[in-house]
């Protein structure tokens, strides 16, 4: 399983997550996204392949 994470962190110390499957989404939104943000990709290894 592929897993793409947005982490942004605010001025007032808050801390958000967001999840996504898409690269494509997650991008979209990365970028319309304010604050200090990381966007990660995620890789499951034990997740079976069917």
């Amino acid at each position: 399983m592929l897993m793409w994470i947005i982490t942004v962190y605010t001025k007032e110390n808050n801390i958000s997550m967001f999840e996504f499957t898409s690269e494509k989404e997650a991008r979209e939104v990365f970028n319309n996204v304010s604050g200090c943000k990381i966007l990660s990709e995620v890789i499951y290894f034990n997740d079976q392949v069917v």
